[in-house]
């Protein structure tokens, strides 16, 4: 009988419940598959998660990067925002919560995210610590929130080369509508800083990693 406490879990045992939880399986299915404990599990999840932001704040520096796209994601944590319960209304920890990407758009490396609102404040804290990341002039692609374009030239000043890219969604006529996400009828490319290229002004990576993301944090 092996003894699944924390503290005496061997290197095996926990590659094996975080390969559990890689591969997309609930915290009470990894017990059930691994047969370590609910809170090894989860106290063992915490560990991974300060482990790979240490990693990543020293490791990923001084990026010779050139085409950075930024996007953010929505979710929500215990209710969505309209559901929250009275009793937890404006508590931490409930409600609609966005997190913040940027990608290099040739390796497809994570420079930098952020977790938080979609608020100004929130978008200057995620900017910020993209600056701080990258060595030399990038390229960078955004959505088209207004607020990238005050936070980012506070971050960068004009040495940069930023671009916006708006979409212009319709709506599908058809029964199928409900199943497919909707019909992009016009994209607009605004240049805001610098001198960007035309031909790199785009999200698709950012996005496919935000989507790929959402399905692996769905219920």
């Amino acid at each position: 009988m092996h003894n699944m406490s924390m503290n005496q879990m061997s290197c095996e045992r926990r590659a094996a419940v975080i390969r559990c939880l890689i591969e997309g399986n609930s915290i009470r299915s990894t017990v059930r598959i691994t047969g370590a404990a609910k809170n090894t599990v989860t106290k063992l999840l915490v560990e991974i998660g300060e482990a790979c932001t240490k990693l990543h704040n020293e490791t990923v520096r001084q990026l010779k990067t050139k085409v950075v796209q930024c996007d953010e994601i929505w979710s929500f944590v215990g209710a969505k925002e309209k559901n929250v319960p009275e009793a937890h209304r404006g508590e931490f920890g409930w409600g609609d919560v966005w997190t913040w990407t940027a990608i290099d758009a040739e390796s497809k490396l994570m420079i930098s995210w952020y977790v938080g609102m979609r608020t100004p404040d929130d978008g200057r804290e995620f900017m910020a610590d993209l600056a701080s990341r990258l060595s030399e002039r990038v390229q960078l692609t955004s959505d088209g929130l207004r607020t990238y374009k005050k936070i980012v030239r506070e971050a960068f000043g004009t040495d940069i080369d930023f671009a916006q890219l708006v979409k212009e969604y319709g709506e599908d006529p058809s029964w199928e509508k409900r199943y497919s996400p909707a019909v992009v009828k016009s994209i607009t490319k605004t240049p805001i800083i610098g001198n960007p290229d035309e031909t790199l002004v785009s999200t698709s990576f950012v996005e496919r990693q935000n989507l790929t993301m959402r399905m692996g944090m769905r219920r």
